[in-house]
């Protein structure tokens, strides 16, 4: 008989402390995902601020003894990370540099400072602070520390517009159209269904009922929409786009309209001569009649789509120094953080010192806790700030070495290269160099890179073992473009050129990496006489 009954386990498990999400969260981020991240956590936290002369105002090192002076040493960060394969700087001698520059900056102000705290032991600096009203008056978006009062320069996004998309660009055009309301709001439903290459998702009688038009008003304001530029914008299959093209340019009723409205499977399969034949036409008109199609654009809304809008910035420079190159974080317009020095001093002094009201004694006490997360927060942001640009910029030496063929020579110089492999030299896990190289870009002498671009797998074979992935589809496609068109390479073909050359490949493999390419079959690639 079943009855419901409590029951007691001891059970093991690991669990990602707040430290060690935030540090892999902060590995992967690139340029831009980062100066965002940086601006939000200096919204957030109070004690962190920019730092716009390049100094700092209180280190790391000075205040952890009273950030530690009430909690427990608790080993859980360092233990799973060290369980994750991933290298802790904790030593002295392995401080990161960012840190020593704290370190150093800091050292000739601790003589005044010490100073004033026993000019004052007299006085309790709670007793000057009214904390209903401090972090209120702080959190003003019009207070600025005296530290960091500047006058503040326009950003550069100020002066940007925003890409036109392709909804606006015809919605522009739409509203000096003559047309009546009820039609204008069914050529609103029209373009909201469009994708973005621009062609009709949803059928009539959907957004009929969608919008509550008749399909006499739909049809009526699909036309107004299919007139509108790009022309075969609106159209419901390729066929429909390329004669909305065709009527554009007044060519209706001509070869190329009777080719694609009357023999498209002709025209897809390549079969100009017999196309020739059945039309009754001269084999020249036909000629330039297809060249003329393949003027057309199948895509018509692509140029306005989102994805050709991309902003991509750099994250790593490599820069030629002589015969060496030199490899430089893309550092600029990224915030530099530092600690304000102004609630140190809530630290310093013990809240049970005024004992005569135990109110002020209890907003001490909660003031200055906060004050503690607030700076150790601040602090395990700045050390997993700086563990990113160490992580990506071993991975890039690394880089640097095994792909300086290709930093010399460019693409052709390419070599295989694995996540693994380079994680195995770091000393992390692949994780981590995945996650280090994921969304980032590097400027090389030959252009932007994904830093993912220079890690694929070897190809197969005797003569494969040095030549990745990528160059052999290229070599594929050279060869396809060097072909006698009247009589293509089969994929059998390619295969046995390759094999020859000693890059151990299948026909299936070869038919795999032309369709990746987007290239045409033996069939369709035919040149008739």
């Amino acid at each position: 008989m079943l009855s419901p009954r409590l029951q007691l386990k001891v059970a093991q498990k690991q669990i990602l402390t707040p430290g060690l999400v935030q540090m892999v969260t902060i590995l992967q981020l690139n340029r831009l995902e980062l100066k965002e991240m940086i601006t939000q956590e200096m919204v957030n936290n109070p004690v962190l601020e920019e730092s716009l002369d390049g100094t700092e105002e209180i280190s790391p090192e000075e205040l952890q003894p009273l950030l530690e002076a009430e909690r427990s040493s608790d080993r859980a960060d360092k233990d799973l990370l060290e369980a994750a394969h991933i290298e802790i700087q904790s030593e002295p001698s392995q401080v990161l540099e960012g840190e020593r520059a704290f370190a150093e900056t800091e050292a000739a102000g601790d003589g005044p400072e010490t100073s004033e705290t026993s000019d004052t032991t007299s006085a309790d600096p709670f007793d000057e602070i009214d904390f209903g009203s401090f972090f209120d008056d702080y959190l003003d978006p019009g207070y600025k520390s005296p530290a960091s009062e500047q006058v503040e320069k326009p950003s550069f996004e100020t002066f940007l517009t925003a890409p036109q998309t392709l909804p606006d660009h015809l919605r522009s055009q739409l509203s000096v159209s003559l047309l009546d309301d009820e039609e204008r709001d069914a050529a609103e439903t029209i373009i909201g269904n469009l994708d973005e290459d621009g062609y009709l998702l949803a059928t009539m009688q959907e957004m009929a009922e969608q919008g509550q038009f008749s399909v006499a008003i739909m049809e009526t304001a699909l036309k107004a929409v299919q007139g509108l530029e790009p022309a075969g914008v609106g159209a419901r299959d390729l066929r429909e786009c390329l004669l909305l093209q065709i009527e554009s340019r007044n060519w209706r009723g001509g070869v190329a309209w009777q080719i694609v409205s009357d023999h498209m499977k002709m025209l897809e399969a390549r079969q100009f001569k017999e196309l020739g034949k059945l039309m009754g036409r001269p084999q020249e008109h036909i000629d330039i009649a297809v060249a003329a199609i393949r003027r057309l654009n199948p895509r018509p809304g692509v140029k306005y789509s989102g994805s050709n809008n991309r902003t991509v910035e750099p994250d790593v420079y490599y820069i030629r120094d002589g015969e060496d190159f030199i490899i430089q974080m893309n550092d600029d317009d990224l915030p530099q953080l530092r600690l304000n020095s102004q609630y140190k001093r809530m630290l310093e002094r013990d809240p049970a010192a005024n004992k005569n009201d135990q109110a002020k004694v209890d907003a001490a006490r909660e003031v200055r806790e906060y004050v503690r997360e607030r700076y150790t927060s601040a602090i395990q942001l700045m050390k997993n700030i700086e563990q990113r640009k160490q992580t990506i910029l071993r991975v890039c030496e690394i880089i640097k070495r095994r792909q300086d063929e290709f930093l010399n020579m460019g693409l052709d110089g390419l070599r295989p290269m694995m996540i693994k492999d380079v994680a195995e030299e770091i000393g992390v896990h692949p994780s981590t160099v995945s996650r280090a190289v994921a969304g980032k870009y590097a400027h090389t002498p030959h252009g932007v890179y994904e830093l993912r671009y220079f890690f694929s797998e070897a190809v197969q074979g005797r003569s494969g073992g040095d030549t990745p992935l990528l160059l052999l589809k290229r070599r594929v496609k050279k060869m396809i473009e060097e072909e006698d068109r009247r009589h293509p390479m089969t994929d059998d073909q390619i295969t046995a050129r390759l094999q020859s050359e000693g890059i151990d490949v299948t026909r299936r493999t070869v038919a795999k990496y032309r369709e990746d390419l987007r290239i045409p079959s033996t069939h369709q690639r035919r040149v008739r006489d």
